[in-house]
């Protein structure tokens, strides 16, 4: 198991640290306050992904709108 590079051994390590530092009775607040922050980040960026994601897709709609007016108008000075 690995997770953010940090592997079974690690994690132990630091829970034991975690549960020496802030008691037993603290962990799940601060387990949970963690949980919702990182659910919070990955909503965020999710969002952003997508946002971005639209915003890319309508400047190429754009840009080829564009080329095919650009297109239209050497045709017709052509003529």
């Amino acid at each position: 198991m690995n997770v953010f590079g940090i592997g079974l051994p690690e994690m132990m390590v630091i829970l034991v640290i975690a549960l020496l530092v802030f008691g037993p009775k603290k962990l799940p607040e601060i387990g949970k306050s963690m949980g919702k922050a990182i659910r919070g980040f990955q909503d965020a960026s999710k969002e952003f992904e997508s946002e971005f994601k639209k915003e890319a897709q309508q400047l190429e709609e754009s840009v080829k709108m564009n080329a095919q007016l650009e297109e239209s108008k050497t045709s017709e000075s052509k003529q």
